[in-house]
C-alpha cells in the first residue's frame, strides 16, 4: 500500500500491509513538488518492482501510471472512479486544466498490459473518445461495493421524517441546493428534520467554507453532525437520502442508501443516474434545479408508501449488483487476465 500519510495509515500496518509513504497532496499545483511526487513513485516502483499495480483516483493514476511505463512493471490496473472537479468546474482556466490533463491520462495509460476501470458508460465513453483508453482495455464495475451483512434493511422509524445528506461538503455534491431547499421548507411550513453528515474538505477548491457552514447552522435550517463512522446507523435513522451531485464516478453512498433500503433523490447526471434504478428505487431530478429537488423530496416526504416500495427496490438492487463479494471477484478477474 503506498499513499499520503494520515491516520489510517498504522491500521493498514497493522493488517499485515507493506506501506509506503507518498507525499502526495490531492489540490497541489506547484509543478516542482508534483514533479517530486511523480519521481516518488517512480523510485517505490523500481524498488518493488510490482507484478500489479492497482491505481485508484487522479493524481495516483496520472502520475503511478507515467511512472510504470518507465518502471518494471508487470501490469497496471487503473481505477477512474470519478472526474474531479476539474471536469465539472467552468471558465478559462478549468478548460485549459481539462486539456493538460487529458494529455496525461493519454500518457499514463499508454501502459502496454493495462486495463481501465470505470463505474458508468459516460465516463469510459469520454476516455476512448479522449484516445486514453480502448474499449478492450477498460472494463465496467459498478462502483466498489457494499458489506451487505453491515448494512442491513431495516424499516423506518416513526416520527419527523429525517432528509440526510451524506458526503463531503463539496458545492459539486449540492450541498448548497440541499440547505437551500431546507431554507424552503421552513418557509413553507413543511415539517421535515435536514441533517447534513460529512467533513469540508479543505484541500478540494469547491469545498463549503467555515463561514458559510456556520451561516446555515445559525439559520437552524439544518443539523450538522460532521464526519460519522456508523452510515449504516445514520441511514437506519434517516426516511430519504438526498445527493444533488454535478457528476459521479459511482457514489458509494446511494448504494449504502439501497442496502440499508432507503428511498434516495438524486441528480440525473453520470454516476448518480448510474446507482439508481429511476422511478423504482429513487427519483431523479435535473442538476442544480433546487425547485425540482424540493419538489421530489416533498413527494416522497407525503408518501410513505412509495418510500417503502422504493426502499425495498434499492435493497433488492444492492444484492444483485453491489454485493462486495461480487464486485471482489470481478477485480480479481482482472489481475488473471493481465497475465501476471
Amino acid at each position: 500500500m503506498a499513499s499520503r500519510s494520515g491516520e489510517g495509515e498504522s491500521e493498514l500496518r497493522s493488517l499485515g500491509f507493506k506501506y509506503h509513504s507518498i507525499p502526495l497532496s490531492r489540490s497541489g499545483m506547484n509543478p516542482f513538488w508534483e514533479f517530486f511526487c511523480f519521481l516518488c513513485f517512480l523510485r517505490i516502483l523500481w524498488r518493488l518492482r510490482p507484478r500489479i499495480l492497482h491505481l485508484v483516483t487522479v493524481k495516483p493514476v496520472l502520475y503511478g501510471g507515467i511512472a510504470a511505463r518507465l518502471a518494471p512493471v508487470g501490469g497496471v490496473v487503473a481505477a477512474i472512479s470519478g472526474l474531479g472537479f476539474i471536469f465539472t468546474a467552468e471558465g478559462k482556466k478549468a478548460l485549459a486544466l481539462r486539456g493538460v490533463v487529458g494529455i496525461l491520462y493519454r500518457i499514463a495509460l499508454g501502459h502496454g498490459n493495462l486495463c481501465a476501470i470505470f463505474q458508468n458508460e459516460d465516463d469510459r465513453s469520454l476516455f476512448i473518445r479522449m484516445g486514453a483508453v480502448t474499449r478492450n482495455r477498460s472494463v465496467l464495475i459498478r462502483g466498489s461495493g457494499v458489506n451487505l451483512s453491515l448494512y442491513k434493511f431495516t424499516p423506518e422509524r416513526s416520527g419527523v421524517p429525517v432528509v440526510t445528506f451524506a458526503a463531503r461538503l463539496l458545492h459539486n455534491k449540492g450541498v448548497a441546493e440541499f440547505v437551500e431547499v431546507a431554507r424552503l421548507f421552513q418557509q413553507r411550513g413543511i415539517q421535515a428534520n435536514f441533517q447534513l453528515v460529512g467533513d469540508r474538505d479543505p484541500d478540494n477548491p469547491t469545498s463549503v467554507g467555515t463561514e458559510e457552514l456556520a451561516r446555515w447552522r445559525s439559520e437552524g435550517i439544518i443539523e450538522y453532525l460532521g464526519y460519522q463512522r456508523d452510515i449504516a446507523r445514520i441511514f437506519a435513522d434517516s426516511n430519504i437520502v438526498v445527493l444533488p451531485s454535478y457528476r459521479e464516478g459511482l457514489p458509494k453512498v446511494l448504494v449504502e442508501a439501497a442496502a440499508c433500503g432507503r428511498a434516495v433523490v438524486t441528480t440525473d447526471v453520470p454516476g448518480c443516474r448510474d446507482a439508481i434504478e429511476a422511478n423504482t428505487s429513487g427519483l431523479l431530478v435535473p442538476v442544480r434545479d433546487v425547485e425540482a429537488l424540493a419538489v421530489a423530496i416533498q413527494k416522497l416526504l407525503e408518501s410513505p408508501e412509495l418510500r417503502r416500495r422504493m426502499g425495498m427496490a434499492g435493497r433488492q438492487l444492492a444484492e444483485r449488483e453491489y454485493d462486495i463479494d461480487s464486485i471482489v471477484q470481478q477485480h480479481l478477474k482482472i489481475y488473471r487476465e493481465l497475465g501476471v
